[in-house]
């Protein structure tokens, strides 16, 4: 009985992967500016540079939990002093490890983006990233049938398969585009990019190669100012890759709770839906120059009634600031703010 429940869960598992392109990815897509496309690096509107961390805990409740990591820093550089024309730097680090033979992936990565302002309300960003990838697995700690002699099993009995940690490693590329509109009520920002446009090999036993198809993504992102204290941010994430895909949409509200209005401290609450997926609820405080926030997926997926609902949990911190010999006077963009 037990082992006809794992098989389940493994089957539903392998649907869900297919519904929601289960890869390396945060439910806060928002809050992994890089990952989410290089085009992103750097664009600031009020701030110099920023740092930032996500860490993700997925299907903790089945045998085969999942945990994500990453941090990030990227920054403006050789700006210009009358427009927001600049370069972006960035560098990030993610790592993720999943099942009982620690499946992993660490991914370090550097990204170079330059924004262009056009007139006096739009901005066109260009970016582009190089990662290298290392992916392992510990053989040593998963069982197979071979450990059965047929009256009783051993792990120490010989597995038929490799032994110890195996590695694979690759390199990647990936390039974005993106288009900002603003103004002191809405700002508008439309990105796509391409992972992986190199196509890069992989495989633990140097036979029956895999290559990993470019991944396409979108984003559209609103940021409304509909109240003296209110700002509304829908949005909209899309990714495919070899026929998987995921589709994640919602809203951030963001409510001024302090009267400075030159560092307000701000309340932020929303939801998201991962089409196929989960529903996810997210809440979180801007205080200062820093931004904390938590969300919560509830599967609603065939794999619901396995992991009783338990999806993912997930935080993130970010820290932005601006250099100390900015000038009090610095250009800013005309973007929403209490």
């Amino acid at each position: 009985m037990k082992k006809k429940f794992l098989y389940g869960v493994w089957a539903l598992m392998g649907l869900s992967l297919g519904a929601s392109a289960q890869s390396m990815h945060f439910s806060q897509y928002y809050n992994a500016p890089m990952l989410l496309n290089p085009a992103n690096t750097a664009l600031l509107p009020e701030h110099d540079y920023r740092i930032g961390t996500n860490y993700r805990n997925q299907w903790a409740s089945v045998p085969v939990p999942y945990s994500t990591f990453s941090l990030y820093t990227d920054m403006q550089v050789i700006k210009s002093d009358e427009k927001f024309n600049c370069f972006g730097i960035g560098f990030a680090l993610f790592t993720d490890r999943a099942g009982d033979g620690l499946l992993s992936l660490t991914r370090g990565e550097a990204n170079l983006a330059y924004h262009l302002q056009m007139g006096q309300s739009s901005i066109l960003s260009l970016g582009g990233s190089v990662g290298y990838v290392q992916r392992s697995l510990n053989y040593d700690r998963l069982t197979y049938d071979f450990q059965w002699n047929g009256e009783t099993f051993s792990p120490s009995n010989p597995n038929g398969e490799l032994n110890g940690v195996i590695k694979t490693n690759y390199a990647t590329v990936g390039v974005g585009l993106s288009y900002s509109y603003f103004n002191d009520v809405v700002f508008l920002k439309f990105s796509g990019g391409v992972n992986n446009v190199n196509q890069p090999k992989e495989s633990f036993y140097g036979t029956g190669i895999n290559e990993l198809g470019m991944r396409p993504t979108g984003n559209l992102d609103f940021i409304i100012k509909v109240a003296s204290n209110v700002i509304v941010n829908p949005s909209v994430f899309y990714a495919n890759q070899k026929g998987a895909y995921e589709l994640m949409y919602g809203t951030l509200f963001r409510f001024n709770i302090t009267p400075d209005n030159d560092r307000p401290t701000q309340f932020i609450i929303g939801g998201y839906h991962r089409m196929g997926d989960a529903a996810v609820g997210a809440m979180g405080l801007q205080w200062n120059n820093f931004q904390f926030m938590a969300n919560y997926d509830h599967t609603i997926s065939k794999l619901g009634p396995y992991n009783r609902g338990k999806g993912a949990m997930e935080f993130s911190i970010i820290y932005q600031g601006v250099y100390p010999s900015s000038p009090q006077n610095r250009r800013t963009l005309g973007c929403p703010r209490f």
